[in-house]
């Protein structure tokens, strides 16, 4: 059974770990490319895009893969859509791991915000001492409020930086716990933060600095995502694919 996991998150590289070491399963793991050294990920892994769903599709029919799992960032709006059509192209078994958002807690203090420009506009025009965590591709709508100061961490470097008069750039790769982001926050005497609902424990540690430091974040919402089946844990992944090998096993495929 080959087993194709699109991925990018700490899930999809801790999945295809699991499964890789199961008989009966041979996985491979695709990333997108958009990160200019990435993980070593433990499993063969393919780099950059199939060419939309049609693409996608091909590379399934091609490779004769038995089972699709969409294991990307839950902002990946587009390669989920186009995960659902291939899989629906193919009629091959597919399976989301999306991953809980994280929940409002008591000290929490959170504007929600329905897209990356809607956030930007959230932090006013009073100038402000901003962090943002977004990911490089998303800060450009930043560049409409010069008159705040932005602290922005991303994995590679911002290249071009944002067209602010007033920005520091960070480039680390996480997890990062809430130590850390505390000492980050307070160094850089943050105001507010701007944050996309990731969920996940990789990146929660700025969440939990802010509600300890009683700051304010604007969360950017999760996209609309297929409607398909999920799992939210690898261990539900896993009762899953195993599922899925017994019924080919059965059927036999």
């Amino acid at each position: 059974m080959k087993i194709l996991i699109l991925g990018g998150t700490m899930e999809a590289r801790q999945l295809a770990g699991k499964l890789d070491t199961r008989d009966g399963m041979k996985v491979t793991l695709s990333l997108a490319g958009r990160t200019t050294n990435p993980r070593a990920q433990g499993v063969p892994t393919r780099i950059g895009g199939f060419g939309g769903a049609e693409g996608l599709a091909s590379f399934v029919r091609s490779e004769e893969i038995g089972l699709l799992i969409d294991a990307t960032h839950p902002y990946a709006d587009k390669i989920s859509a186009n995960a659902f059509r291939a899989a629906g192209e193919t009629k091959v078994p597919f399976l989301a791991l999306r991953r809980a958002p994280w929940e409002k807690h008591a000290g929490d203090d959170w504007t929600e915000a329905g897209s990356v420009t809607d956030a930007a506009q959230a932090l006013g025009a009073k100038p402000a001492r901003v962090f943002l965590t977004l990911g490089r591709k998303d800060i450009a709508p930043f560049a409409g409020s010069p008159q705040h100061t932005y602290l922005i961490r991303s994995v590679d470097p911002i290249d071009p930086p944002l067209a602010v008069p007033d920005a520091i750039y960070v480039t680390a790769r996480g997890p990062f716990g809430e130590a850390e982001d505390r000492a980050l926050l307070e160094q850089h005497r943050i105001d507010i933060i701007v944050s996309k609902n990731s969920g996940g424990e990789a990146s929660y540690g700025k969440i939990a600095a802010a509600r300890s430091l009683a700051l304010p974040v604007v969360m950017v919402r999760r996209p609309a995502l297929p409607d398909t089946p999920s799992a939210e844990t690898i261990e539900d992944a896993l009762a899953w694919c195993d599922h899925a090998l017994t019924g080919a096993v059965i059927r036999g495929e």
